[in-house]
């Protein structure tokens, strides 16, 4: 079997592929669908899990307060909050709300399976027989749509743009209005060294004062030159110590 069973659980690990938990969760859906192993069973639930975790924990809020109250959330409960989370339940499209449905009974009936044939999270008689590549396929597929269906509309969603956790390069369209409209003045050195500037906006109101030291403007812009400067700050600092003349 291949990977091209589940193309949008891909396109979702590499859209997120700084979440560390997602990124393993991944690497075990692939070993174990590639050696016809039925842990990708646990393995493609666990991965719309964690898929609906990331969304609710970026689009929730307290206003909204969509995440799940339990202590631990079932797996209906995830998929849920994250439903609420995108608003896909929010039309009176009677089509859309049976799809929706739909995706709920594709749902359960994922979490029933792992629940009675994955292997991994819980103990199995030794003897009983290893399911069929049919039963994996249809385990990795209804994993893949479901994912298909919260990922895409997630890329869709408005984001809070205070509080999101989400690149800089998520936000092209806004990054290119703002480039166009303001710009940079005033940019002068304070006192203590730090880097002091305004950007200009179309509303003088708007105006913007920053200032950074040299350490907050390469963490925040270019963490490798930030590790490099580190490295080299460290050498300097060790060689003044060694030829410092002693006190008396």
């Amino acid at each position: 079997m291949t990977p091209d069973w589940y193309p949008a659980i891909r396109e979702c690990c590499t859209y997120w592929q700084d979440a560390p938990m997602l990124q393993q969760t991944f690497d075990a859906l692939e070993r174990s669908f590639s050696t016809d192993n039925d842990a990708c069973i646990d393995s493609a639930k666990c991965i719309v899990e964690v898929v609906c975790q990331i969304i609710v924990d970026e689009l929730d809020s307290p206003a909204l307060q969509i995440r799940p109250k339990e202590e631990t959330p079932s797996f209906g409960a995830w998929v849920s909050a994250a439903v609420r989370a995108l608003k896909l339940g929010d039309t009176r499209n009677a089509a859309f709300q049976k799809l929706i449905s739909q995706h709920h009974k594709l749902t359960t009936t994922l979490g029933d399976l792992r629940n009675d044939a994955g292997p991994v999270s819980h103990g199995r008689d030794g003897f009983i027989a290893r399911l069929s590549a049919y039963h994996r396929r249809a385990a990795v597929l209804s994993a893949d749509a479901i994912v298909a269906f919260l990922h895409q509309a997630y890329v869709e969603t408005e984001l809070n743009l205070v509080r999101t956790r989400e690149p800089y390069e998520r936000f092209e369209t806004q990054n290119e209005l703002i480039d166009k409209w303001c710009n940079y003045a005033n940019v002068e050195f304070d006192d203590d060294g730090s880097l002091s500037l305004t950007i200009e906006s179309p509303n003088e109101e708007g105006d913007v004062v920053i200032s950074a030291s040299p350490s907050q403007l390469l963490f925040q812009l270019d963490r490798p030159a930030y590790i490099e400067a580190l490295n080299a700050a460290r050498t300097a600092e060790a060689i003044e110590g060694k030829f410092e003349e002693p006190t008396a």
